[in-house]
């Protein structure tokens, strides 16, 4: 059955079974991925998947159900399926559906693809330039090219009907050099939403020179160092912690953050930003998983805190307007609170500028073991870390086999300087370099 036909049928049905109003959430989700190693394609995958998520609203409760079928029995699953859940829903708060009839924003989103004997062209071709870079690299690790397309619409009782699609194109690559008894490897990755944009030389250039670059690297000795963390790792360790910056998380008492909008959370150099309208960026939309249009939020602005992110639900228990920030973890997901494109804003200053303000220190290019070594909810985090020394304001000698520690939320408020080398490296969440103060680092000691 076409969804056209479909859609109208399936809201007489939720009429008819008692529901007061009632929402299809629909997505086509079109994905591919490649993986090459030893000049050979080793994965591959090409899916396609198309579903429907159905809320309805039954005596004040909120029914969820969902399918990939779109025929008559179908429909009957979907009542049978909201009916029952509603009915045991132990969740007393009020539950709503957004009528949502007003325009949104236009978005380029969308960008041209390329057949799959180019992409699997383009992930040897990654290994052969990684490996022509350097005689020291022997192997390529996690060669991968992937693509995508997604189409959302929201369609509900109120007269709501919106659409959106959107592409992605990436690929990434691990590098492993040898010299000796000496490994080092090095990762770089590249997103865009034109596959034509994406280039394989460069990209293997730059994460092999990262391989060279830390042969030989050793830890420094345990102590108090100024640091400045790299775009992508300062990337890593916000989304680790952007929980923090949700009214759902703050609402139960899962952030450090409640009750403090409005105070000084962050240096005065700090600005953090939630824009789903930002098109170079990879979390962009024009509105949300409940159909809210999308907007700009400023989030931390100088250092103040402004506003968590909220959906429509966490918005009426605050008493204040969604930020757009509903999000769906799938077409059969309930709605919950995520960021789209949260950065820290840029400052004005290039990398080398940073380096030169902090004069001995470290400089951090990689942190590892965010999931067992970081705390969302207290801030805390001890990370095994990757970098270089910094020795009169220059980058020198590689580093790794060093920890470094402190608390997410007192670094904000220690940051010195913003770098203006701000990246989106592979989905929403960005960030520039950032000199942040000092940490504790443990190496070798003596």
């Amino acid at each position: 059955m076409r969804i056209d036909e479909f859609l109208p049928k399936l809201f007489d049905a939720a009429k008819a079974a008692g529901f007061s109003v009632a929402e299809a959430y629909l997505l086509e989700d079109e994905s591919f991925k490649a993986t090459a190693m030893n000049a050979e394609i080793t994965q591959y995958s090409s899916h396609q998947t198309r579903g429907l998520g159905f809320r309805a609203v039954l005596n004040g409760r909120m029914g969820y159900a969902a399918t990939e079928a779109f025929d008559e029995a179908a429909i009957g699953q979907l009542i049978r399926g909201a009916l029952d859940s509603a009915t045991y829903c132990e969740d007393d708060s009020e539950q709503f559906i957004y009528e949502g009839r007003e325009p949104v924003a236009v978005l380029p989103l969308t960008g041209e693809d390329a057949p799959a004997e180019q992409k699997l062209a383009f992930a040897l071709a990654m290994e052969s330039a990684a490996k022509a870079y350097d005689a020291r690299i022997t192997q390529v690790g996690y060669d991968t090219v992937l693509s995508g397309r997604v189409k959302v619409r929201i369609v509900n009782t109120h007269g709501m009907d919106k659409h959106y699609e959107q592409t992605i194109c990436g690929a990434y690559l691990q590098p492993i050099a040898r010299e000796g008894e000496l490994t080092a490897t090095g990762m770089e990755i590249q997103f865009s939403r034109r596959f034509a944009d994406l280039d394989a030389n460069t990209l293997a250039q730059a994460a092999a020179r990262q391989a060279v670059e830390m042969l030989g690297a050793k830890p420094v000795r345990s102590g108090q160092y100024r640091v400045a963390i790299l775009n992508l790792a300062m990337t890593d360790l916000l989304e680790t912690f952007s929980s923090a910056f949700s009214a759902e998380s703050a609402q139960k008492s899962l952030s450090l953050l409640q009750g403090k909008v409005g105070e000084q959370i962050a240096a005065p150099c700090v600005t953090l930003v939630d824009d789903a309208l930002r098109a170079d960026a990879f979390g962009s939309r024009p509105f949300d998983a409940e159909g809210v249009p999308s907007r700009r939020n400023v989030v931390v602005d100088t250092g103040v805190f402004k506003t968590f992110l909220h959906n429509l639900k966490t918005a009426r228990k605050d008493g204040v307007q969604s930020t757009g920030n509903a999000s769906k973890g799938g077409y059969s997901g309930s709605v919950r609170v995520s960021p789209t494109n949260f950065y820290i804003e840029p400052g004005t200053q290039p990398l080398d500028r940073l380096l030169a303000e902090i004069g001995d220190g470290l400089l951090i290019t990689e942190v590892e073991g965010l999931h067992a070594g970081a705390n969302a909810v207290s801030g805390d985090f001890s990370l095994l870390s990757k970098g270089f020394t910094v020795e009169d304001g220059k980058r020198c000698r590689a580093v790794e086999q060093i920890t470094i520690a402190g608390n997410f939320f007192e670094m904000l408020k220690n940051v010195r300087a913003v770098g203006s080398d701000l990246r989106f490296p592979s989905g929403g969440v960005g960030a520039p370099s950032v000199d942040v103060g000092v940490l504790s680092v443990a190496g070798t000691e003596g």
